[in-house]
């Protein structure tokens, strides 16, 4: 194994809307919404019994909002955190809201990381939930009392500028959203994300001392620091692998993602263009690669004079 493979855990088996306790206080409920980039779908948390909270109440979707309602039947929702507003994330928000009451925490509506550049509305509309406002902006550092544990939120921006962990202080235990996860890696697509951020984030959390994981898809991170660190090596691993390839000379994007990316599955190929692009975006940033304007999907890239 190179130094910048990782060792993804694939083993998760948990059906469509049933409650499972995952840790002390916390439980789960998985979204009936699979696909290449959810895997198994999203991932909703319910923190504490009794008064409760809800992290990632998932897309819009009835029965997923059912089964949440359900969960939580006979208790209390005080709090529904946002840990970004992807739409298999943030807009089952206003259902559980309008039942419950609960007030929304998040760190601010949907936002780019960078100006865009044309023809990418279309694709952020059709991914991103523009619609949602939280009742109460998150800060880095920022508590809340919910489910009977400290929630402290840990900023990291990157898969998109939004995006937020959050942390159960005393305990070991980081939601991570889709920062990181035990399966895959997190797609870093521009504008929405920045691979800067990102590389910024995953070091800020290796940092810290949580040692379990809880993603917005897929099982539980185990010996989290651990697995940041192959994260990060990852990333570094692509980047050289990247300017490996620019060596050789110009080259455009497709022309990369066909060098670097060996079976890779066609319906993500799309995806690993816009990460390819982020890396390129952080590269050109830097200094180290150049391109004719700013950096775009249609660009040629060459190493920096």
């Amino acid at each position: 194994m190179s130094s910048n493979d990782i060792v993804f855990d694939k083993s998760f088996d948990l059906p469509p809307g049933q409650v499972e306790e995952v840790a002390p206080g916390v439980r789960r409920v998985l979204c009936d919404n699979p696909s290449p980039f959810t895997w198994k779908g999203t991932v909703s948390y319910i923190l504490g019994r009794g008064k409760v909270a809800i992290v990632d109440p998932g897309p819009d979707d009835p029965r997923h909002v059912a089964a949440l309602l359900d969960a939580v039947r006979g208790e209390t929702v005080t709090h529904i955190l946002v840990t970004h507003t992807h739409r298999d994330h943030s807009p089952a928000a206003a259902a559980v809201k309008a039942a419950t009451g609960a007030p929304t925490f998040a760190e601010g509506p949907h936002r780019v990381s960078r100006p865009l550049n044309i023809g990418e509305g279309p694709r952020l509309d059709a991914s991103n939930d523009t619609e949602f406002r939280p009742d109460q902006v998150l800060r880095d550092g920022d508590t809340v009392e919910a489910g009977g544990f400290v929630v402290e939120t840990v900023t990291t921006p990157g898969h998109t500028a939004n995006h937020v962990a959050f942390a159960l202080r005393g305990t070991g235990i980081l939601l991570s959203g889709d920062h990181v996860m035990a399966w895959a890696t997190s797609v870093v697509a521009p504008p929405d994300g920045a691979m800067s951020d990102y590389m910024e984030s995953l070091r800020k959390l290796a940092r810290r001392d949580e040692t379990l994981y809880l993603p917005g898809h897929g099982g539980a991170v185990r010996d989290a620091q651990d697995f940041v660190v192959q994260y990060i090596r990852h990333r570094e691993g692509r980047e050289a692998s990247i300017l490996g390839r620019l060596r050789k000379g110009a080259a455009d994007i497709p022309t990369l993602v066909r060098a670097i990316y060996i079976g890779l599955d066609p319906r993500l190929a799309g995806a690993a263009g816009l990460s390819v692009l982020a890396h390129l975006e952080d590269l050109v940033g830097r200094g180290v690669v150049a391109t004719e304007g700013v950096p775009s999907v249609e660009g040629s890239y060459r190493l920096a004079d």
